[in-house]
């Protein structure tokens, strides 16, 4: 759980220490003004800000350290100006610990039917209503001052992963002028936030293509950010694939700075990038698959639906604390099949509260030196 300081010692509002290194994995704190929090951590995804199913003080309970919300979700509704005067996201959401705001730049990739893109920026449709919402990089970043984030990202251009080569070219070299764009906005005294309460991170984009990866890398070093972030997959590639790309790209990457791995992914993916030295993760998958009825264990997800489990008084996972951890499956499964909304909500805090023990068991294994061996076992056990 975050634990509450008065922030970062020099100017950085957020800062990355190293307690312990294995290999490339590394374990350490990340200082934010709204708390600490040992890394390597998963970020539970709170799009429009708030958990699915999962309330402010059950994240708490949970010892949630750092949520994240969406800059072109929150700017179609509530709006980025409402939630600012009812005290940001801190306040606005019930969550006092630390906030990361994402750019709008995934809905670039996710929303393609609706949109159009520009040097200046892109234009959307809402998918709410059609209406039109235009986001260049200085808007991008005045909408994450409103919304009062303690990290937030420069806005980016995140190509499909079948793209062609030039399609990707193309993206890495605009993304790299909205950074630029992006910084300047930062580190302008205009507007609510600034750079002195906000941390910018930089993100690395160019496919699975390893020259054009370490273009993009390059570039966003010039500009001496707080954190870094690798964008651009989990979007369609295979795992083996996103791993060539990460033992390329994060040794490029200051080792004093922390390293935030893009909407990964399934348990398995985050311990394969743990070991490639990634310290901040964020996905969906938890409380969205807890909607559908699926919880995560290290055997891999259970679906609770099957008829296997409707007699079933073995609980999901003895060695997880949660809620719905010492429920019998044959309950859950009941849960699920009559429609009641509190099957998903409980699986949704299962596995919120496992991915938080599988990232203490990440840190407990760098911090013993035995890293290697934890990623050898998980891998054994672990199927989709």
């Amino acid at each position: 759980m975050a634990v509450v300081v008065t922030g970062p010692a020099d100017d950085r509002p957020v800062r990355w220490r190293c307690e312990a290194v294995d290999g490339e994995a590394r374990a350490g704190w990340l200082a934010t003004p709204h708390g600490t929090v040992p890394t390597p951590c998963f970020m539970a995804v709170a799009t429009c800000g708030g958990l699915k199913g999962v309330t402010a003080e059950q994240a708490k309970g949970l010892g949630q350290g750092v949520m994240l919300a969406n800059t072109y979700h929150l700017a179609l509704r509530p709006g980025a100006e409402r939630v600012h005067r009812l005290g940001g996201l801190h306040r606005f959401a019930g969550f006092s610990g630390p906030w990361l705001t994402d750019s709008g730049g995934y809905q670039v990739f996710s929303l393609a039917a609706q949109r159009k893109i520009d040097e200046d920026g892109v234009s959307f449709r809402s998918h709410l209503d059609g209406s039109a919402l235009r986001l260049t990089p200085e808007e991008s970043i005045r909408i994450q001052r409103h919304l009062g984030a303690d990290i937030i990202m420069a806005f980016d251009e995140c190509p499909p992963s079948d793209a062609p080569e030039p399609v990707v070219e193309a993206a890495v070299g605009r993304t790299a002028r909205w950074l630029a764009r992006s910084v300047a906005a930062w580190r302008s005294e205009d507007g609510p936030g600034g750079h002195r309460h906000q941390a910018l991170y930089a993100i690395v984009q160019g496919g699975t293509v390893p020259r054009l990866r370490a273009a993009s890398a390059a570039d966003a070093l010039t500009h001496d950010l707080p954190g870094y972030a690798v964008g651009g997959l989990a979007v369609g590639e295979p795992l083996e694939a996103r791993n060539v790309v990460l033992d390329q790209v994060v040794p490029l990457l200051p080792a004093d700075r922390p390293r935030y791995l893009m909407g990964v992914g399934t348990p398995l993916d985050l311990v394969e990038a743990v070991a490639r030295g990634i310290d901040q993760f964020d996905c969906v998958l938890p409380t969205r698959m807890g909607r559908h009825g699926i919880a995560y264990t290290d055997d891999g997800p259970l679906r609770l639906k099957r008829a296997e489990h409707a007699e079933s008084t073995a609980p999901i996972d003895g060695a997880t604390a949660s809620e719905a951890g010492a429920l019998p499956r044959g309950y859950l499964h009941h849960l699920l099949k009559a429609g009641e909304i509190l099957g998903g909500q409980l699986l949704s805090i299962h596995n919120l509260a496992y991915y938080r023990r599988l990232m203490a068991r990440c840190r407990a294994a760098i911090r013993a030196g035995r890293y290697a061996a934890f990623l050898a076992e998980f891998r054994s056990r672990y199927r989709e």
